[in-house]
């Protein structure tokens, strides 16, 4: 594949640290001149220490330099998992000359195993020296744990680019997916208006995927503008940033471990975004939803299920709902043998589109996901076997 350059003044490194059988399994980009950062992370009450160290770094909005280890998470390791990550970043600071306070650390895979730091140690030697000439599909493929193929999307803001990268195909439910998404940009920006851009550029993408519902102990989105193409318009830079991110949550939601289909629910006529949000991930996160959705079953009561599990939301009057597939109405038409094969033509696409009309109100949201297979059982059964 064409290779994807990063924007100007950013360069990036992949390794092979020997924590996966083959290939790279470690990931540094950085800029060449001071940036502006802005991040959102993972909630969980077992977020690993390179989410703890991050967090505060890149709120500061000073952030340079991001590193991603692959095949091992470093989560539930103690102290020793903080002073291992601590380790990291210092072994990245004086190899780049990057203040280390200006370095944001991103681990992924197994949970409970430390740093293999020897290894870590011996593979970081050379790094003082090492040519930065990756890509961003380089640096993608070297974050990889189980996805399938590498994620990058690439966008412009008038004379800016902007450039992401993604990793995740499971255990992603993000609450700020294991979702790992770094973008970077030379546009110029000051730090608290990236901060909002980026906010509702992840709100609006990555906190509207899901597939699994289990949201990771890593989860990490994180941004960098080092402003080497001057300034943009505002408008312009923060479609950007939303266009690249949404590009990479529909690359993830398609290859969702075990997936075979891209699943979109949109929610219309809302009381307002949240309940929209709320009743479209209820759908979405259905394993009978999903389950239907593989197997083409035109079994649309499993949608109105989902939506009766928003049992708080007393104002969803079912004789007011409405529920699509694509063009086919289910409810309340209720199809009968010929509307019932409509229905099926419908979900054996390879991406089901699904819309619900609650009618409390004007707002809407469209959530994304993918169906749920036996490969999906596969692949997380035998995950560490």
């Amino acid at each position: 594949m064409s290779a994807v350059p990063l924007p100007r003044g950013f360069v990036a490194h992949t390794a092979a640290l020997g924590l996966r059988e083959v290939g790279d399994d470690f990931a540094l980009v950085m800029s060449t001149v001071p940036s502006v950062s802005a991040g959102v992370f993972t909630r969980s009450r077992f977020a690993g220490p390179s989410v703890e160290i991050s967090r505060p770094r890149a709120a500061a909005g000073r952030a340079r330099a991001v590193t991603v280890v692959a095949k091992n998470a470093n989560v539930a390791n103690g102290e020793q998992g903080r002073l291992d990550a601590e380790e990291l970043a210092g072994l990245v600071s004086a190899a780049t000359g990057v203040p280390v306070e200006e370095v944001l650390v991103a681990s992924t895979g197994v949970i409970g195993r430390p740093y293999p730091m020897d290894r870590i140690r011996a593979g970081l030697a050379p790094l003082a020296g090492a040519p930065f000439e990756a890509d961003a599909r380089q640096v993608a493929a070297a974050i990889m744990t189980t996805d399938t193929v590498a994620k990058t999307a690439v966008q412009v803001a008038g004379p800016a680019r902007v450039v992401g990268v993604a990793k995740g195909v499971g255990m992603i439910e993000p609450d700020m997916a294991t979702m790992l998404a770094f973008v970077f940009t030379d546009a110029e920006v000051e730090a608290a208006t990236l901060d909002a851009m980026w906010r509702r550029a992840v709100d609006d993408t990555f906190n509207c995927l899901s597939i699994d519902t289990d949201t990771s102990t890593s989860d990490s989105a994180v941004v960098l503008a080092n402003g080497m193409a001057g300034p943009v318009p505002h408008g312009a830079l923060s479609t950007a940033l939303g266009e690249v991110c949404l590009d990479l949550t529909l690359q993830l939601a398609r290859d969702g471990e075990g997936a075979t289909k891209l699943l979109t629910v949109t929610v219309r006529s809302a009381r307002d975004r949240l309940q929209a949000h709320r009743v479209a991930k209820a759908i979405v996160n259905s394993p009978l939803v999903k389950t239907a959705v593989h197997g083409a079953d035109p079994n649309w009561g499993r949608v109105a299920m989902a939506i009766g599990k928003c049992q708080d939301d007393t104002d969803i009057d079912p004789e007011r709902v409405v529920i699509r597939f694509g063009d086919v109405e289910a409810y309340p038409a209720r199809p009968g043998d010929d509307g019932l094969r409509a229905l099926a033509a419908v979900m054996a696409a390879d991406h089901v589109e699904i819309e619900v009309e609650l009618r409390t109100g004007p707002a809407e949201a469209t959530v994304y996901g993918c169906d749920l297979s036996d490969g999906y059982v596969r692949i997380n059964a035998d995950y560490t076997t």
